[in-house]
């Protein structure tokens, strides 16, 4: 029986790395020899694989295979025409938010500047997982979202194929955005801001 996940994990110098299957379970270990023809994968590569437990119960991958995403020519995925497109009109919604008024002009800078290092920091978790190093904890990233980071974290998502796959992860961060919406639209709507403001004086 064949599987499908994918390579979320290589370290370069080793020769090795680590599948995660589609679906859930436990990481699957992968060495190079391992692929047909045997190479060297790119890390959220595709593949599928024949499964093996070794004597110390461990996953192991063989007869690995890419997996050829075929996309129409001339056509860019809808991911990379909406996700900007979303972040874009929520920027825009801050601006006039903050030019009627009911919302500081702080406030779309810190949604810049928070969604930027969010966009950072997703990319070089993204490069650790790579090289196998120590990964920025995913609570971390779901504060930053909180903050008023996702659309950077929405962004990193998409272009750098990082964390949009993992369904328990996906679920906790639209939990992070709705929050965070609702408290942006409770402090400009009804005297939110005026309230909160009044409130610490």
């Amino acid at each position: 029986m064949r599987y499908q996940g994918r390579v979320t994990t290589w370290i370069l110098d080793k020769g090795y790395g680590f599948i995660t299957p589609n679906g859930g379970g436990p990481r699957v270990f992968v060495h190079r020899k391992d692929f047909e023809p045997a190479r060297r994968p790119r890390v959220d590569e595709l593949v599928t694989y024949e499964l093996a437990i070794d004597e110390k119960k461990r996953h192991n991958a063989h007869s690995v295979q890419s997996v050829v995403v075929v996309r129409s020519r001339g056509m860019p995925a809808i991911g990379a025409i909406v996700t900007p497109t979303l972040a874009v009109m929520f920027f825009a919604f801050l601006l006039s938010a903050a030019a009627g008024g009911k919302l500081p002009w702080a406030a779309p800078a810190w949604y810049a500047v928070v969604s930027l290092v969010t966009f950072v920091v997703y990319r070089r978790d993204k490069a650790a997982a790579t090289r196998g190093e120590w990964r920025t904890p995913e609570q971390t990233l779901h504060v930053l979202s909180l903050a008023g980071g996702w659309p950077g974290a929405l962004i990193a998502q998409r272009w750098l194929r990082h964390k949009s796959t993992k369904t328990s992860f996906v679920v906790e961060f639209v939990v992070t955005v709705a929050l965070n919406l609702a408290a942006v639209v409770w402090l400009q709507s009804g005297g939110g801001w005026e309230k909160l403001r009044s409130y610490f004086g």
